[in-house]
């Protein structure tokens, strides 16, 4: 393992989050801003980075130099040439990110898709460590994906595989809306009126009928997804991670419910919460900088 610091920057749609870690994965100082809209260049974006990873070298330990960053997006993205090729609530298409950061900072840099890096984190040191089998990692955030393991490796892909949030829903109140639009942590938050899922949360803990509502017809689309996720990956174990899961037991007992109701029934299903929270893509950015090391 290297013993020099390192850096993981998680681009969201909403917050670029980023962490100083030490050797050992612990967090040495953390760092928020707010992600650049209509950036489609990547300049915006890279300068945040670039801000965050001076803040980085000067908090580093006396004597230590920051050895690599690691940095994860959304969207579609090839992890091996270091390119979003789109993400939609970024509106890059086909940003060489990887290569403007390096390019920019003379590092060395790791690059992968957010939903995988989390899930790549709950492998390593989360909900999915020593989980025998196949595991799906569905963060719930301002979008919704999901991303395959099996015995703690991560399934690669360069496609649309995981995008699970951009399935248009086919009956219902919601026919003909994307699954991200209603069971996303922004989707619920839109259909509240609130300004964000937590306190569309605690209206429905407060009995709201309307935030009720709205909650229900979120958990019954996501669970319903997840249902498919098991279906046709075979997965025993789902990781809930992103912001709703913050809400903890109000989302986890009756998506749990859902999935039990519409899932295959030979396969017993168990949902966990993520151990590392709305962390898990950044935790994953540091493993990924930190294998960048050997």
């Amino acid at each position: 393992m290297t013993l020099t610091p390192l850096v993981g920057v998680d681009v969201g749609g909403t917050t670029i989050k980023a962490r100083l870690a030490d050797a050992g994965r612990r967090t040495v100082q953390e760092w928020r801003r707010p992600t650049p809209r209509r950036d489609h260049s990547g300049a915006e974006t890279v300068d945040v980075i670039a801000e965050i990873f001076a803040l980085a070298r000067e908090a580093a330990p006396a004597g230590a130099s920051v050895a690599a960053l690691g940095v994860v997006v959304p969207g579609m993205v090839d992890d091996a040439s270091g390119t979003c090729i789109r993400a939609v609530n970024l509106g890059w298409e086909n940003l060489p990110l990887r290569d403007l950061v390096a390019e920019r900072l003379d590092v060395a840099v790791a690059f992968g898709h957010d939903v995988r890096a989390g899930a790549l984190a709950e492998a390593v040191s989360g909900a999915a460590l020593g989980h025998p089998g196949t595991f799906a990692f569905v963060p719930v955030g301002t979008g919704l994906a999901s991303a395959i393991g099996a015995d703690g490796i991560i399934a690669p892909r360069e496609d649309w595989a995981g995008e699970i949030g951009q399935v248009v829903i086919g009956h219902g109140t919601y026919s003909g809306r994307r699954v991200e639009e209603i069971a996303s942590a922004s989707g619920i938050a839109r259909e509240t009126v609130q300004p964000n899922a937590r306190a569309a949360a605690e209206l429905v803990r407060a009995g709201d009928p309307a935030a009720v509502r709205v909650w229900n017809d979120a958990v019954e689309a996501l669970g319903e997804t997840i249902a498919w996720i098991v279906a046709t990956s075979g997965a025993d174990l789902i990781v809930v991670g992103g912001g709703l899961a913050e809400a903890g037991t109000l989302l986890l007992d009756p998506l749990a419910a859902v999935v039990a109701r519409r899932a295959p029934r030979d396969i017993p299903v168990a949902l966990k919460r993520a151990v590392h929270g709305e962390a898990a893509a950044i935790a994953g950015a540091l493993i990924l900088a930190e294998r960048l090391q050997g």
